[in-house]
């Protein structure tokens, strides 16, 4: 049942303003750049004393970050629609890791990591502010409303993303984004908000890693391979799982067994190895067969977690001139300059 929200004008199963992906910041004129943060995209809604807070996919949030809910419902506004990143602050950065941890059962942990490590909700759009309803203004109206909300909201577990119309600046906050940035999004000034549309442009650094092909899964069906497990080995010398790439052209994916085959053997992984069933899995198949370590592959990936590659990779090629115990874990290691929280958020460069 949908939660209803005294005195909104916009429905609460509203879905967010998406992006499309771009391997560079877009050009010209009428553009506002944000950095692109490492969390939770969130919707909040509060109708008096109703409030939630939704995800992406329209998930409730608001019982995992308490101490969030606690904040919207101390502030004088009584009813607004917010569009911000729920972000975990961690040193210089962020830890998505860190954030995972609040997705529990149990309230009692849940209320622990509030106290010990509370979140912070990134604002970055409103599509209502009391009555007025926001969402089919121009970005740069949406802006002025959302930074006037801010500046009465005395809390620390709100904060406002910063922006610029220089491309200098957000080509300078890309290049250092390494540990609290996911990239930088670009949103045209002079649009309305138009929910679940990818109607912005993110930029988000591409990087490569040698794996090795430490097995395979078939696809649903049987019939083909559907994805390949990979590994890193570490400094003492275990092969760690840590993800696997699916990205595969027709023609690519119909020459994978010629490849396979003849390595089928015994699972290589010493380390972590490939999970089975769980309840994340939603009925995919998770059998997977082992392939001796002797193929290597190299993989494009954005963001890892936990030593793993955080969402799946994208082919790039084989690598038949590299030796599977050249695949190390330090590739996953870059020596970035963080882009620090403190600095991004009072306008340094």
């Amino acid at each position: 049942m949908t939660t209803s929200f005294p005195g909104l004008s916009i429905p609460a199963d509203s879905e967010p303003m998406e992006a499309r992906l771009a391997s560079e910041i877009p050009a010209g004129e009428h553009w506002q750049f944000e950095p692109k943060w490492d969390g939770f995209r969130c919707l909040a809604f509060r109708g008096g004393d109703t409030l939630e807070l939704f995800s992406k996919a329209g998930k409730p949030l608001a019982r995992y970050f308490p101490e969030i809910a606690e904040a919207l419902l101390g502030l004088a506004e009584t009813r607004f629609v917010l569009d911000g990143e729920l972000v975990l602050p961690h040193g210089t950065g962020l830890s998505f890791a860190d954030l995972q941890l609040r997705l529990h059962p149990a309230a009692s942990r849940i209320g622990r990591l509030a106290r010990e490590t509370p979140a912070c909700l990134m604002l970055f759009d409103c599509l209502q502010l009391g009555s007025d309803v926001l969402a089919s203004q121009a970005l740069t109206e949406r802006r002025r409303s959302l930074k006037r909300f801010f500046e009465t909201a005395s809390t620390p577990r709100l904060a406002l993303s910063p922006v610029t119309q220089d491309r200098a600046t957000a080509q300078d906050w890309f290049d250092r984004s390494g540990t609290a940035l996911d990239g930088i999004v670009a949103k045209r000034i002079d649009e309305p908000y138009r929910p679940g549309e990818r109607a912005m442009v993110k930029a988000k650094k591409q990087r490569t890693a040698d794996c090795v092909v430490g097995g395979f899964r078939m696809d649903a069906k049987g019939e083909r391979v559907g994805s390949l497990l990979l590994g890193l080995y570490d400094q003492d010398g275990r092969l760690n799982y840590v993800g696997y790439v699916s990205s595969f052209t027709d023609e690519d994916r119909a020459a994978l067994p010629a490849r396979l085959d003849p390595a089928r053997g015994e699972s290589p992984f010493t380390g972590k190895s490939p999970g089975g069933p769980s309840r994340w899995s939603r009925g995919r198949n998770t059998e997977w067969i082992p392939l001796r370590p002797e193929l290597v592959i190299e993989v494009i990936y954005d963001q890892v977690t936990g030593e793993r590659f955080r969402h799946g990779t994208s082919f790039l090629r084989w690598r038949d001139d590299k030796r599977p115990d050249q695949c190390t874990m330090d590739q996953l290691k870059h020596e970035l300059r963080p882009a620090a929280l403190k600095d991004l958020l009072e306008g340094k460069q």
